[in-house]
């Protein structure tokens, strides 16, 4: 039976380079892997048919070779091996350590590796995840805090140190795998014998089993704990933000390492400040004579007070900007600014005395409205709010 072009194999060209090879076997290796495609023989057939190309067209020799010669440069169309050299199975996950990082990693889900590589390595538990809310006062947000907070979680047993066997040493080897913590499959297919190796379930790829468990935690090797975690936030975070502090989650059952510890970010609302980004807004009411005649005012900002002169004149809706008095972005030298919108305050409810005077105050032209659209009139301001 006649092989395929390799390149057809990979649906590469002539051309392609190094890594344009390597991605298209990854590709064809996840798509036709023998566990993701239980029973599917002509999956299998792929799958080794794609390692093959690989095998050849990844060695700068044996592509040479295959350019001039085809198939007869490198063992021959009806040599019954791989590429010449007679590939097992074993051989074809060799390549995994080059395509996918020394194992496959990532894929857990494929039984024949879920971290174990062909070099028998063991694959680390990872204990899960932890969320906690944090609220942040808007000063603490301006300048950065350390927050200490009590997590309730679970952590390694301090009888057995994690291990989950009696004084941390009650173990014999597994006697599925013989302390490998993998086994074999053979299966029968045209080709001959094929081997897959995955992990081993009796011992779940730890290649020892307890035979005595610790009693302070029952063989799980975690006890829980409240235990207080010490969390530096940045200056300028903002709501629903998430932060990842590493190492800081659960501990896993019979050792590896921590899951992390998930800070979802809250803000507690400042009973004058209002939040717009990194931008501040504070609200100024004014008395009609103050917005008439012009006056000190005191803003409050997230570092104390700060005076300023409110002109005579002022109009409703006007905005004063103090630069640099917002907050800070995260990550970032740039600073927001506090906007200052004034806002005139009418009285509902007046005295005789103050009424007559708002009645002389009414017949003068000076307290007479200029029209609207002029420059610096009411809604030419208003426009600035919304």
């Amino acid at each position: 039976m006649s092989k395929r072009d390799y390149y057809e194999v990979l649906e590469v060209s002539k051309s392609a380079s190094a890594a344009e090879i390597k991605k298209a076997y990854r590709k064809k290796a996840l798509k036709f892997h023998p566990d993701k495609n239980p029973g599917d023989k002509e999956a299998e057939d792929k799958f080794k048919e794609a390692a093959e190309a690989y095998e050849v067209l990844s060695d700068p020799e044996k592509k040479q070779r295959y350019d001039q010669f085809g198939h007869a440069g490198v063992g021959g169309a009806s040599s019954g091996g791989f590429g010449g050299g007679g590939m097992s199975m074993d051989d074809i996950f060799s390549h995994f350590g080059d395509i996918f990082g020394g194992g496959f990693g990532g894929f857990g889900g494929f039984g024949g590796f879920g971290g174990n590589s062909r070099g028998g390595g063991q694959r680390v538990n990872k204990g899960s995840n932890l969320r906690v809310k944090v609220k942040l006062t808007l000063n603490e947000i301006a300048n950065g805090v350390e927050k200490k907070i009590k997590v309730k979680k679970y952590v390694s047993c301090d009888e057995c140190s994690g291990t989950g066997a009696d004084n941390g040493t009650a173990y014999s080897n597994c006697s599925t795998c013989g302390g490998t913590g993998q086994v074999t499959r053979v299966a029968n297919t045209i080709l001959g014998q094929m081997q897959t190796r995955s992990s081993c379930p009796s011992c779940n790829g730890e290649g020892k089993t307890i035979t005595k468990k610790c009693a302070h935690c029952n063989g799980d090797g975690v006890q829980r704990k409240e235990e207080v975690v010490s969390i530096n936030i940045p200056a300028g975070v903002e709501e629903g933000m998430q932060l990842s502090v590493s190492g800081k989650g659960n501990a896993p059952r019979r050792g590896g390492i921590n899951g992390d510890l998930l800070v979802l970010i809250q803000e507690e609302k400042h009973p004058e400040l209002i939040r717009d980004g990194s931008d501040l807004i504070y609200n100024l009411q004014l008395g009609i004579p103050d917005a008439v005649l012009g006056t000190p005012a005191e803003i409050p900002t997230v570092e104390g007070k700060v005076k300023v002169k409110i002109d005579a004149g002022t109009q409703p809706g006007k905005i004063l900007r103090l630069r640099g008095k917002g907050l800070p972005e995260v990550n970032s030298y740039h600073k927001g600014d506090l906007l200052v919108r004034v806002m005139v305050w009418i009285p509902s409810d007046v005295s005789k005395e103050e009424k007559k005077t708002l009645e002389k105050m009414k017949e003068s032209e000076s307290f007479k409205p200029k029209a609207n659209q002029e420059e610096g009139g009411f809604f030419s301001k208003m426009k600035d709010i919304f």
